[in-house]
């Protein structure tokens, strides 16, 4: 196992199509919930506990290797908007394309050719880490810190927030990310036994109708 490849993979250079995604935060600063970085730590807290804890519980399951048409289908369960279902398939297209030029696999190839307009993100993100060969704790880790490092750098972009704060928000998040990371890879290995039902379904209801509301927008600055 090498942890350069974690580096390689939760580096925001990484061509996996997440800058193009504000993880909600565009939404969430028109609507007024946030407007600096108190609002911005309260929403990636929220997102982190709800909708990180779900990607990272998947994408340690596909790093354990459980069935990842099974795991699509119990991502699509868990994600009740279209919109951020559509959005899912999208980054987790981009991400299939770079994570075979970076780390050639056979799972991955069968991946593609399986979802052709692409599985969930963290079910392709967990297929990726084990092509690198990572862990699923690091795969764990890699998209918690996705789920609230997206919203915080859009946030830089939308409300011209210092980006030492939110860098702060970040830092400040890091024992609840570890949690998170620790609570998906033991929700992950129950998965193996007791099948993906085992997994989470934390909800954020206010994220899944912001997400369909800004889909409707005639202008936005990123794509969810």
């Amino acid at each position: 196992m090498s942890r350069s490849a974690l580096l390689v993979l939760a580096d925001g250079r990484f061509p996996a199509g997440g800058h193009a995604h504000s993880g909600g935060a565009e939404a969430a600063v028109k609507d007024g919930r946030v407007t600096g970085a108190a609002g911005l730590a309260d929403f990636c807290r929220g997102r982190l506990h709800t909708t990180g804890l779900v990607a990272a519980s998947l994408a340690a399951a596909a790093c354990l290797g459980l069935d990842v048409r099974e795991l699509d289908a119990a991502a699509d369960a868990r994600t009740p908007s279209p919109a951020l279902r559509t959005a899912a398939r999208k980054l987790g297209r981009q991400l299939t394309r770079a994570a075979r030029a970076t780390w050639p696999a056979a799972e991955l190839d069968a991946l593609a050719r399986a979802f052709p307009k692409g599985a969930h993100q963290p079910v392709v993100l967990g297929l990726t880490a084990r092509a690198a060969g990572l862990g699923p704790l690091d795969a764990a880790y890699c998209a918690a810190y996705e789920s609230v490092s997206g919203p915080a750098s859009a946030t830089v972009r939308l409300l011209s927030l210092d980006p030492f704060d939110a860098t702060g928000v970040l830092a400040r998040l890091a024992p609840e990310t570890d949690q998170v990371a620790d609570r998906a890879v033991e929700a992950a290995r129950r998965a193996v036994t007791d099948g993906v039902d085992a997994l989470p379904a934390a909800s954020a209801p206010l994220s899944e109708i912001g997400a369909e509301t800004h889909a409707g927008w005639p202008v936005r600055l990123f794509a969810s």
